[in-house]
């Protein structure tokens, strides 16, 4: 079910909403629907699951076009004092060494 999180206890997604708590098929585990629901919309993680918050640095995972600029983002590149987008959990903003306010998917940074 697209709206049901994965298992907290167990971090499997194979869960399913009975009333008004969610319930893991795999371990049993039962939690309240709507306590998980604002947690897992409101935490801003990286490929690894690693919880992001502001000032962390992060790094680049593989080589990025970046758009408007000849000059690519490399494996490697460190983002420091990143900044969360608000209302969207899947990008953070930042700046690396050469390029200047970058928007990027947290799908392609590790925290670092």
């Amino acid at each position: 079910m697209p709206g049901i999180p994965a298992c907290p206890q167990c971090g499997l997604p194979n869960t399913y909403a009975d009333g008004d708590i969610h319930v893991c098929a795999d371990c049993g585990h039962e939690w309240p629907g709507a306590v998980a629901e604002t947690a897992a919309v409101a935490a801003t993680r990286d490929v690894n699951g690693n919880v992001l918050a502001a000032g962390d640095s992060v790094v680049v995972i593989k080589d990025l076009k970046v758009k408007g600029t000849s000059i690519p983002l490399k494996q490697g590149t460190v983002i420091r004092n990143i900044r969360l987008v608000e209302d969207d959990p899947e990008h953070i903003e930042g700046n690396s060494d050469r390029i200047k306010g970058l928007v990027l998917k947290t799908c392609f940074l590790r925290k670092g």
